[in-house]
């Protein structure tokens, strides 16, 4: 075997138990591998059916990080489990055993290729197919005795655990309970062959566990089917015998919350297809009733397949009907990131366009202006330089050059290729118009496909580019003038589809901008100025600039002070951060410290992120020259790295004294399970707990050549607008660098110094 891992060996083990959940949590894997124990030996050759596909896909070299996940044996697991339940103890049924898990695993290899070029998951079709071959041929397999366990279970129970798991066992089977909700727990129990309440009991307490919106969606579409059943006139004692209600179970949990972001409208066709659902089960018992076959999961798999494909195949897609952008192996999860991101990178598709200047610029007429920008032309914007009078020029005013704005430079406003210039047309004189040559000198450039931006009234002869070159965002392509229907020197700025002086204009906004009200400053996202707004590009400061200016390869050295009781002073430091949570300072004995150390890398989708090997941690980050944000963190949660992830979740690189930036957390981010657990019942309907993160430019040693900038940033937890929790940042940027960075909980502190 190559690049053996006995740590991933055991996460494939345990993630194949819960991967029939779509899951990969460790405890709810280990109540599902104890339940398939309650037969020993069904528990026996489903572990060593695990343990065979698991050997064979390292065998022939197969994807590492699918092994530890469980997604090659997972299939194996059931047929074990079958294979176990079915027969009485023997080599020859481990014989048949190993080679079942064999082809079961061939199986699921040939239909992730062939039906995983349509992004379709394969689910649990490899063990119908699998176990379907050997009920068929079992037939002239007289070697093989079929099981008679559970015949004289009290007799079974008695020489396992005495008279009183017998006692145990009596009560619970005749406990008082609900008809159907004894069906469900069977149903569940059934997944993994178990036919008894108390499998059913713990599948549903670690589905519990696993996932509030897949507990609630097993019940949902159980009952939903139940009481279907019973309004057609079906015969309920399919369900009460054949238990085949795990079907509902899964197709629920698989449409409802899985493949699709949890929400009221995954939740309704979870809903709609039950009777599809029963209908395949009837007619494919039937069917395969000739054959002496059951049918197993094959409604479950038939229906959710063909709904995935037809959501595949949309033309029209639906924000609240959406596959995850990557699947996080939880609703929760996949639902609080999609919301995140949604609101986050909602203009995310928007090719970035910036202003076309340098410095601050008013907005004198902007869409649907009092002069011009009318009609199919309404989307633009007039700009020019005003003083503190409100002034757009000194002396009198009677010249050109009097005006702040005349002959400085325009810049390109994102990069693409020069399409159309217009020069040669005189620059007229103050309150004159030349209205045969209306936009006068102009540059069109190309940025995308159907997206040209249009700069007019530029000086005659000022031109620094020529048609068909290449232009860099920033870059200066001519001087503002006052040619065409302008009265006196402005720019006229606008968006549009086509290459052509004279377009129309398109409704679309500047990506990023500072905008100025008195003394107050507003980082402008995706947003569209409006008349007499103060703004400007971000003007980058080389500090903030160079500190976040973070490289393959490079490596961040913390020394980490805390203030709290510290039993081993050679633990790593998350021990330190939970024991900070946990510790007043009526406590502190003296002050420890910690050395941790990040790396930054790049996957193979080009995306940088940090990485923290004492904690297994990530914190993905974008940087593009102007914005530094992180977009996801996965790892430990009381790591360095993510209190680093959550004071530093976005930066702009100009300094502008007091902005206020503001943006929202995943709410999984920063509460923890029991604080989320009603949340989550409800989360596709309604989000009631907020996660804000705030961050304040506090001051800077010196305007033109600073040495020093302190930031200060929170990240905030609210409930029905009331804040419960609180975490507050004090951070210090030098030549070096981010030098440190200070954490404040409640009434803790940790202190941490970038050493390298």
């Amino acid at each position: 075997m190559r690049d053996f891992s006995l740590k991933n060996i055991i996460s494939g083990i345990l993630n194949s138990y819960s991967q029939i959940f779509f899951s990969d949590k460790r405890l709810f894997a280990i109540i599902l591998m104890l339940v398939t124990f309650f037969d020993w030996f069904a528990g026996l050759c489903g572990l060593l059916s695990v343990l065979a596909s698991i050997a064979l896909a390292y065998w022939l070299g197969f994807d590492r990080y699918k092994i530890g996940h469980g997604y090659y044996s997972f299939n194996s697991l059931l047929v074990g489990l079958g294979i176990g339940i079915a027969f009485s103890p023997s080599i020859q049924v481990i014989l048949i055993l190993l080679v079942i898990s064999a082809l079961c695993f061939f199986i699921t290899i040939l239909l992730e290729t062939v039906i995983g070029k349509y992004y379709l998951p394969y689910l649990s079709i490899p063990f119908l197919i699998a176990l379907w071959v050997i009920t068929l041929s079992s037939r002239e397999f007289h070697s093989l005795v079929i099981s008679d366990r559970g015949l004289y279970k009290l007799n079974e129970l008695y020489t396992i655990g005495g008279s009183s798991l017998v006692d145990m066992y009596v009560w619970w089977t005749n406990l008082e309970i609900v008809e159907s909700l004894r069906v469900y727990f069977i149903s569940l129990g059934a997944i993994f062959f178990q036919y008894n309440m108390l499998a059913g009991l713990l599948i549903a307490i670690g589905l519990l566990y696993y996932s509030r919106i897949a507990f609630s969606l097993s019940l949902i579409n159980f009952y939903t089917a139940y009481f279907f059943y019973e309004l057609i006139g079906a015969r309920l004692a399919d369900m009460n015998y054949n238990y085949i209600g795990f079907n509902y179970i899964l197709t629920g949990i698989a449409i409802g919350g899985f493949f699709l972001i949890p929400s009221r409208l995954s939740y309704l066709w979870s809903v709609l297809l039950v009777p599809v659902v029963t209908v395949i089960t009837i007619s494919f018992s039937k069917i395969f009733g000739i054959f002496q076959l059951f049918i197993f999961s094959l409604p479950f798999n038939f229906v959710v397949l063909l709904f995935i494909y037809v959501i595949k195949v949309r033309l029209f897609k639906s924000p609240i009907l959406t596959e995850p952008y990557v699947q996080q192996g939880s609703p929760e999860v996949n639902l609080y990131s999609f919301q995140n991101t949604t609101q986050r990178f909602r203009n995310a598709y928007y090719f970035p366009i910036k202003l076309p200047f340098w410095g601050e610029w008013h907005v004198t007429q902007g869409h649907n202006g009092k002069h011009t920008h009318k009609d199919d032309w309404k989307h633009a914007w007039d700009f020019e330089i005003l003083d503190s009078d409100q002034k757009p020029f000194k002396s009198s005013g009677h010249e050109l050059e009097d005006y702040y704005c005349y002959d400085k430079l325009v810049l390109a406003p994102a990069a693409g290729y020069v399409v159309h210039i217009v020069d040669g047309v005189e620059d007229n004189k103050i309150n004159d118009v030349n209205t045969t040559d209306n936009w006068g000198n102009t540059i069109i450039i190309k940025h995308a496909e159907f997206l040209h931006t249009k700069l007019c009234h530029l000086k005659t002869g000022s031109f620094k580019v020529y048609i068909g070159e290449y232009v860099r965002q920033g870059q200066a392509v001519a001087h503002c003038g006052n040619s065409g229907r302008s009265p006196y020197p402005h720019l006229h700025f606008q968006i549009q589809s086509t290459p052509y002086i004279g377009s129309k204009t398109l409704d679309y906004p500047i990506s990023y901008y500072i905008n100025r009200n008195d003394h107050v400053f507003e980082l402008e996202s995706f947003s569209k100025p409006v008349e007499k707004q103060v703004i400007s590009n971000i003007e980058v400061n080389t500090l903030l600039t160079k500190a976040f200016h973070f490289i393959p390869g490079q490596k961040l050295n913390w020394e980490v002070h805390f203030d709290c009781p510290f039993d081993n002073a050679s633990a790593v430091l998350s021990r330190a951060l939970r024991a900070t949570a946990q510790c007043d300072k009526s406590q502190i004995r003296n002050q420890k410290s910690e050395i941790t150390e990040w790396e930054i890398y790049t996957d193979i989708n080009n995306n940088s992120y940090m990485y923290c090997r004492d904690t297994n941690s990530y914190a993905y980050f974008v940087n593009d020259g102007y914005i530094f944000y992180f977009s996801h963190f996965t790892g430990d949660k009381t790591s360095l790295l993510y209190y680093f992830f959550l004071a530093f979740y976005k930066i702009q690189f100009g300094y502008y004294k007091n902005l206020k930036m503001t943006d929202i957390y995943p709410i999984h981010l920063l509460v923890n399970k029991a604080g989320l657990f009603l949340q989550d019942f409800i989360a596709p309907f309604y989000i009631f707990i907020k996660a804000c993160y705030t961050l304040e430019y506090s001051t800077v040693d010196n305007d033109l050549s600073p040495s020093l900038i302190t930031l200060k940033s929170q990240a905030e937890t609210l409930l029905f607008s009331k804040r419960i929790s609180l975490v507050e940042f004090n951070i210090n940027i030098s030549e070096k660098g981010i030098s440190k960075f200070i954490i404040k909980n409640k009434n803790k502190e940790i202190e941490a110094k970038c050493i390298s």
